[in-house]
């Protein structure tokens, strides 16, 4: 992607901290001569290989899940973001942009398992239900051994070790002080759940 200097970040630890965060990313990869996207939930594996890595699955018929071991895919995640207005800058007299917070990665798949995809379900749905304490979580064992064996069939998991992993957070880091205080006080009056996570990031990259 497009970064320039001040947007850079490649701190991995930060950047799987956005994917887990996001879960939701969008996967593409080149089939039959044209890139084609899918979209999943993703485990993040810190431990696999220098950069990381993702575990996910895709539905059977998607024309994705046909990728052989080996095949190259690009995914990317899109955390907060909002749009900002001009007239919120205290100094500079500009135009609109948008502030916002993406990360990329790219590297080869592998093709799990029956064993490996049965893991990635529990370990995805265990990861999803710690975040609905105090309900008790959602355990595997709670379907049928067939359904759960059917349900397996429909689906077709992938690990990726990230090649490549980059983020842009373009979050008013080369503005003034005054018109980045702007800023967070134009998306903070907004008031709507994108803008104060947006201000949320701003303010831990504050100068």
């Amino acid at each position: 992607m497009y970064r320039p200097s001040a947007f850079a970040v490649d701190d991995v630890h930060v950047l799987h901290e956005v994917v887990r965060a996001r879960v939701f990313i969008t996967i593409a990869a080149i089939r039959d001569g044209a890139v084609q996207f899918a979209y999943a939930p993703v485990v993040v594996d810190a431990d696999n290989g220098p950069r990381g890595g993702i575990r996910f699955h895709l539905a059977r018929n998607n024309p994705l899940a046909a990728l052989e071991d080996g095949a190259r895919v690009s995914i990317g995640a899109m955390a907060a973001d909002a749009y900002v207005s001009p007239d919120w800058y205290r100094a500079v007299v500009t135009v609109p942009t948008w502030n916002y917070i993406a990360v990329e990665g790219e590297g080869a798949v592998h093709r799990q398992s029956r064993e490996e995809l049965r893991k990635l379900v529990v370990d995805l749905s265990a990861q999803e239900e710690a975040k609905l304490a105090p309900k008790r979580p959602w355990l595997i064992d709670k379907v049928p051994a067939e359904r759960t064996e059917a349900l397996l069939n429909a689906i077709v998991g992938f690990s990726l070790s990230f090649e490549r992993l980059q983020g842009k957070f373009k979050l008013s880091q080369d503005k003034k002080p005054q018109d980045f205080d702007g800023v967070i006080a134009g998306l903070e009056a907004r008031g709507d759940p994108a803008s104060l996570a947006v201000v949320r990031a701003m303010r831990r990259v504050k100068p």
